[in-house]
């Protein structure tokens, strides 16, 4: 009986034990813009995969705007002429939830006038628009979100505002728990989490949580070192005993984190961090505490209010009995909505004379754009491939998202219903577009206008297009299509305007567009040499559907395939006939004797023959 709970211990701790060794490794994608090998950094040994999945630019040499910068020698650049939308696209990402960094490179010297200023989506939503001065801030050298990606691909998209070519130095997508940054109801997985700031008090250099030995599941963060919150209204405080209760899922904050801090002084017993903010937005705000001042020793010696923009956010904070003892992580976290442009968070004593905090982190919250119908995108993917579309028209990301920066030439509509953007309307007239159309811009089936006029398109003009129920406008003209009318334009009810004149078009006009004349729609079919068949064209010869063309068409074949063999049969006859003719001719001498033979025998019986029939008529001869 009393090897019972020895076993039991044994056994617990074996489960616990395996349980640590199984425990899985984050997603980790790390790429080196423009690199054409992979690239391990100093002083980590950091894996960098070599430069993909990109839809365009150009790679270039880099150079590194900050200290704080990943120490990689290449990025990739998009002028204006690989258009105004290029993202990379990476597939095979598992499902889960993810923080996305991506830090800015500069191409060529460093300075203002070579700053480039360009815009950041991640899966359709526009999170970050860089600011004039970046390149003198280590917190504006990159943009970091916390995302979900469900579909196995990850699109981070770089949108040009005409102020120099966006240049990306590197790309981060670093798995995290999937409750991590768990603020309240609020929270799910179309919920995206910039991050607005993240310092780390006290500490006087800038850090990632690898530099901290933090845990791999914390998503490699990057703390800015704060040193004071204004000349003389506080000190730092730092210690090296252990912080209890720091590295929790799902958050992993590193232990170090906690070990530096800001507390106010005498003079100025409260603390206030002031930060720019975007006006008319929600904020997620993340407020750190450990009490690793030897002063205090118990609760209830320092006790403060947290002020958020002037308003009471946490009452009574009492860091060792909210944290249960001294050199113990606490985390307070809310949300606040801010009107202005900046954001105050304050902290007033209530008993003893000085506040203390650690950490600060704050994220803007954004809800994620509603994407384009999955069938949509690809109908216009396809008419991409099919028409050759030049670079410049930057149809890269999504059709519609973000709503900043939509693919030109297509038209955007939201259903509310679906919560999808569709296409209902497309204008690339006069581009120069050549290729031919595909059958599947039928899957465009929500387009109410088509506007393809004055390019050199070639080929057919797809029956496809038939099936778009609610086409109202039709516009073709002066291109090269050819062949014939597809009948099923003629399906088209909600057809208004069509214009095909200009092109190589040939038969006859279906009858249904033809009788559409009549009801006010407006048709031009004009400088069609080969149409036929409505007033304004020439009259049409024997008309035949296609079904009667394919008949003819085979029963002239199967004709002329009977002909052929009934004439080489002929021929072989023939061939044999005369063979003969020549062997006979080539026979032995006798068999020439055996002929002749022959021949002289029946000439004899025919003069025989003659002779007894005169006798007979004569009467019999008279012998001497």
């Amino acid at each position: 009986m009393q090897r019972f709970p020895f076993l039991l211990w044994t056994l617990l701790f074996c489960l616990y034990f395996s349980t640590c060794i199984a425990r899985q490794e984050p997603w980790v994608m790390r790429i080196s813009c423009g690199a054409r090998v992979n690239v391990h950094t100093a002083p980590t040994s950091t894996l960098w995969y070599k430069d993909f999945a990109y839809t365009g630019g150009i790679p270039a040499n880099a150079t590194r705007p900050r200290y704080i910068s990943p120490p990689l020698k290449t990025l990739r650049y998009f002028p204006l002429s690989s258009g105004p939308n290029n993202c990379y696209n990476i597939n095979r990402v598992p499902k889960g939830h993810y923080a996305v960094r991506v830090f800015f490179g500069v191409e060529g010297n460093l300075n203002s006038d070579n700053e480039p200023l360009f815009d950041i989506s991640i899966e359709g939503t526009q999170i970050y628009s860089l600011k004039s001065g970046w390149i003198n801030h280590d917190d504006q050298a990159f943009t970091e979100a916390l995302v979900f990606l469900t579909d196995g691909t990850a699109s981070i998209c770089f949108h040009s505002t005409g102020h120099g070519d966006p240049a990306i130095l590197s790309i981060e997508i670093l798995q995290v728990e999937d409750r991590a940054y768990y603020f309240g109801p609020a929270w799910a997985q179309g919920i995206i989490l910039r991050t607005a700031a993240r310092l780390s008090c006290g500490n006087g250099k800038p850090k990632f949580d690898v530099d901290y030995r933090g845990d791999r599941w914390g998503g490699d963060r990057f703390w800015s070192p704060i040193q004071t919150f204004g000349q003389g209204s506080d000190l730092a405080r730092s210690t090296e005993s252990g912080i209890k209760k720091a590295s929790n899922a799902p958050n992993f904050y590193p232990e170090a984190l906690y070990q530096t801090a800001l507390v106010s002084t005498d003079t100025k017993q409260d603390l206030a961090y002031t930060m720019d903010v975007e006006p008319n937005r929600n904020y997620s705000i993340w407020l750190h505490f450990a009490e690793i001042d030897s002063s205090v020793t118990a609760a209830g010696q320092r006790v403060f209010d947290i002020l958020i923009n002037g308003d009471v956010t946490f009452e009574e904070v009492d860091i060792v009995k909210m944290s249960g003892d001294r050199y113990t992580a606490l985390v307070l976290n809310t949300t606040v909505a801010v009107n202005g442009r900046t954001l105050t968070i304050g902290l007033h004593p209530k008993k003893g004379s000085h506040a203390i905090i650690n950490a600060i982190e704050v994220f803007e919250i954004l809800i994620s754009e509603s994407k384009t119908l999955l069938e949509e995108v690809r109908g216009l993917q396809s008419l991409k491939s099919a028409l050759s579309l030049p670079l410049r028209f930057g149809w890269n990301g999504d059709p519609c998202v973000p709503q900043e920066h939509p693919w030109n030439g297509a038209d955007c509509h939201f259903d509310k219903t679906s919560s999808k953007w569709f296409i209902d309307g497309l204008s690339l007239n006069n581009q120069g577009l050549r290729g031919f159309l595909p059958y599947d811009i039928s899957k465009l089936h929500h387009l109410q206008n088509i506007n393809l006029s004055d390019n050199s398109i070639q080929g057919a003009v797809p029956p496809s297009i038939g099936t778009i129920p609610g086409l109202v406008a039709l516009d073709l003209s002066y291109n090269s299509f050819n062949g014939s009318i597809p009948e099923s334009l003629g399906q088209l009810t909600s057809l208004r305007r069509l214009n095909l004149n200009g092109n190589s078009l040939s038969g006859r006009v279906p009858a249904a567009l033809g009788g559409r004349l009549l009801h006010g729609a407006s048709f031009n079919f004009t400088d069609n040499a080969g149409l036929c068949g409505i007033p304004g064209l020439r009259t049409c010869g024997p008309h035949f559907s296609a079904g009667e063309k394919i008949g003819i068409a085979f029963g002239t074949s199967v004709g002329f395939l009977l002909m052929v063999i009934c004439s080489m049969c002929w021929w072989k006859r023939r061939q044999n006939i005369l063979r003969v003719q020549q062997i006979a001719e080539r026979g032995a001498p006798y068999a020439k004797a055996r002929t002749q033979l022959s021949h002289d025998i029946q000439m004899t019986r025919h003069y025989n023959h003659g002779n007894a029939r005169t006798a007979a008529e004569n009467g019999p001869s008279l012998l001497s």
